[in-house]
């Protein structure tokens, strides 16, 4: 039976929901009793076509400091970037802070407008690492704390416009796929030069998005820690009954992105959104779209693990292969062996 190496998911993961109210600064919190002081912050407003935004405490929360998943935009250069339109200007304990822009848009709390946020804690034990680099065109191997090999990798060129580059384990070293886009795998050793991480470095090789001549590079690195996090692949089936993925805890949060073919971008739910199943609310991190409810979307969240209910190529496509990163509200089974109450 599955059992934990962290008993508390919300000391480490987190979401918020919030209706935005022009207030600024405006501090939000994090559901839980862990304190939760995030050092990567993701948010996008659920009814409004507006920018999925990306902040962390490595480059510093505050002005122009957004990047967003969905444009390959430089460093707070987004249409819509934070400079006029509102911006994560702190993270605090248990939560973190939006401040106005100059635009009366506000785009991180406009009067009327609801938004989700979801935050993340950087330690080896959570299996989450960020780190900043130089780029420099030729491939190198850059240290980094994760203290085990990474499974998923997103790395961004913060100096200029180009794709987020993403690696893991099932596409291998080879190949890479894009979060901001809709194709499928790309297979070229200028991403991460045809070489698996290792618990202490990650190799890029000459691709602007990973390693940029002289640009600033930001990656962020993951593992799957038992009974918290899961980064892992299924394959469709293509049926109503769908291909059940197990991950062994109750999952809080999931991306997943269809791999084999183009046409669909990565996907993204979560449990403040959809507290009961069915599941159907969806995120795209690849574009600007509204929260999109579709009886194509439906999904269970289990407690050790996820099925789909639909045969929608997006999540379950009949041999379609998929990649997919969760993250938990309730492990099965607690550190001790013992059923977990919340399960």
């Amino acid at each position: 039976m599955a059992y934990t190496e962290i008993d508390d998911p919300t000391a480490y993961f987190g979401t918020t929901l919030w209706a935005g109210n022009n207030a600024t600064p405006r501090t939000l919190s994090f559901t839980g009793n862990s304190n939760l002081q995030p050092d990567w912050m993701w948010t996008k407003k659920t009814d409004g076509a507006d920018h999925n935004q990306v902040f962390d405490s490595v480059r510093g929360f505050g002005v122009s400091k957004d990047i967003c998943s969905g444009q390959t935009f430089a460093q707070g250069s987004a249409s819509n970037g934070t400079s006029s339109h509102g911006f994560i200007s702190s993270a605090v304990t248990n939560g973190f802070v939006v401040t106005a822009g100059s635009s009366t848009t506000l785009l991180e709390n406009y009067n009327g407008k609801n938004y989700v946020g979801w935050g993340w804690k950087k330690t080896a034990a959570a299996g989450f690492d960020i780190v900043a680099y130089t780029g420099s065109s030729s491939a190198q191997s850059i240290s980094h704390s994760l203290s085990a090999i990474p499974e998923m990798m997103i790395t961004k060129n913060l100096s200029v416009s180009s794709q987020w580059q993403v690696y893991t384990k099932t596409i291998g070293n080879g190949k890479a796929i894009q979060l901001n886009g809709t194709g499928a795998v790309d297979s070229s050793s200028t991403y991460y030069n045809s070489t698996t991480p290792t618990s202490s470095v990650f190799t890029v090789g000459t691709d602007t998005g990973t390693n940029g001549n002289g640009n600033s590079m930001i990656a962020y690195l993951f593992r799957s820690v038992k009974g918290y996090s899961k980064i892992g692949s299924y394959t469709g089936n293509g049926n109503a009954d769908g291909a059940f993925i197990y991950t062994g805890f109750k999952p809080a949060y999931l991306l997943w992105r269809l791999t084999n073919a183009a046409g669909y971008g990565a996907q993204t739910i979560d449990n403040k959104r959809n507290p009961f199943n069915v599941t159907d609310n969806l995120l795209f991190p690849y574009d600007t779209h509204v929260e999109y409810v579709n009886s194509a979307n439906n999904m269970d969240i289990l407690s050790n693990g996820f099925k789909f209910r639909n045969a929608d190529r997006g999540r379950n496509g009949s041999g379609d292969n998929y990649i997919y990163m969760a993250f938990a509200e309730n492990p099965f089974v607690t550190s001790t062996g013992i059923p977990s109450p919340a399960r």
